[in-house]
């Protein structure tokens, strides 16, 4: 095993690096993407459980062909948050066929949280926007726009994680609520998604692992 605190760590500690199976990365947005390099480039598979930065998917496939290893990028690797995603996926579609909801996204987190929104919101959102052609961009703020779906933000004390789905109609509210109890269950499902993909090659999904 090795921890990887500082870039110059991918150089210093390469013989260390080098006999372990996979890179767990659950670090900040403007590391990601070189941790991903590193890793994909001396022929390690890597799991990212980093938000709020943008991969370069063309080069990441290249690097994992050519290195014949795999990438998993999650927004959010609880397992009762993936499958969360499933429902919300269905409800969204059943509210939008029936018409007269808006849907909305919250999340809190604790303060030390650099991303807002959350990816696990972005993600929700961008779901929803899938299900509901009225609406082409969510926005992080109150909004009465009915073509912008709003995702409210909170940083409060050291909320692990909570993120609440809304559908509200005239007649009726539907809620779906996720609430982490800690930190541990994104590192159980990051060292499932580790093991999933030792042996893969190419980029996969959290979704994939679960097989949802």
């Amino acid at each position: 095993i090795a921890t990887i605190d500082e870039a110059s760590d991918w150089f210093s500690k390469k013989e260390d690096i080098g006999q372990g199976d996979v890179v767990i990365d659950f670090s900040l947005p403007h590391t990601a993407s070189d941790n991903t390099f590193h890793a994909l480039s001396s022929g390690l598979p890597i799991v990212i459980g980093t938000t709020g930065w943008k991969p370069d998917y063309q080069l990441i496939e290249k690097l994992c062909l050519g290195n014949k290893v795999g990438f998993i990028l999650g927004a959010n690797f609880s397992i009762g948050m993936n499958i969360l995603f499933s429902v919300q996926k269905q409800l969204a579609r059943l509210t939008a066929k029936v018409g007269g909801y808006r849907p909305s996204v919250t999340e809190t987190h604790h303060i030390h949280k650099k991303d807002a929104p959350s990816g696990t919101a972005i993600h929700l959102a961008n779901d929803l926007l899938s299900a509901y052609p009225s609406m082409d961009k969510w926005v992080n703020e109150h909004t009465d726009d009915p073509t912008c779906l709003p995702i409210i933000s909170y940083r409060e004390g050291e909320v692990p994680g909570t993120h609440i789905t809304t559908f509200t109609s005239v007649d009726d509210i539907i809620t779906l609520k996720h609430e982490a109890l800690g930190r541990s269950g994104l590192a159980n499902g990051a060292v499932l998604a580790a093991e999933w993909i030792i042996g893969k090659t190419g980029i996969h999904s959290f979704e994939e692992v679960l097989g949802l």
